[in-house]
């Protein structure tokens, strides 16, 4: 406890979180940065916000939300910057069912297989497998009812892959169906 005292009278709070921040292979939640630096989560998130902040205007870094979890990532706009030094090609193209269906996922969330075939209205067996297998998507739970089908939400894989830093990002889903609206318009005439 004496030596978080003095690396606290040392160092600024965004400094602290900044360095579990980095060494963290997962995201985190905010009552673990909190418990590590022996402060209320109120102050972790008002810390947090600050140097996301700092990120957006000054740096090529931003903070990821998944929930209440948070993680260091490097910015969607250096991408190529970072894919020509290591020297990578980033080839992941989804398909359009994989799209339609990661879009109901997103969206709609928590949702079963089945939730997301009366969407679509086919079977998505083999798009839902392909997802999880690119970790875009992840089982999340069960739902109730009849069979307990198994619950599919979003993961942060799904951000970096969109280049978004939360879900809260994505467009209003009133304007995805008014270019889907326009596209089927423009399509008809």
């Amino acid at each position: 406890m004496k030596e978080l005292l003095e690396i606290k009278d040392k160092y600024p709070l965004s400094a602290m979180i900044e360095v579990l921040l980095f060494v963290a292979v997962m995201p985190i939640s905010v009552s673990q940065l909190a418990t590590a630096l022996n402060e209320s989560v109120k102050t972790i998130e008002l810390a947090l916000d600050e140097l996301d902040d700092h990120y957006r205007k000054t740096r090529g870094l931003r903070l990821q939300w998944k929930g209440k979890r948070v993680q260091m990532v490097s910015s969607p706009d250096l991408s190529k910057i970072i894919e020509e030094f290591l020297g990578i090609k980033t080839t992941t193209k989804l398909s359009q069912a994989s799209l339609e269906t990661m879009a109901i996922i997103a969206y709609k969330q928590p949702v079963t297989r089945p939730m997301i075939e009366e969407v679509r209205g086919v079977n998505s067996d083999g798009v839902v497998r392909n997802l999880l297998s690119k970790g875009l998507i992840e089982e999340i739970g069960r739902a109730e009812g009849i069979g307990r089908p198994i619950l599919y939400g979003t993961t942060t894989e799904f951000l970096n892959h969109f280049g978004l830093t939360s879900i809260e990002e994505l467009p209003p889903f009133e304007v995805l169906t008014e270019i889907s609206s326009k596209e089927t318009k423009i399509l008809k005439d």
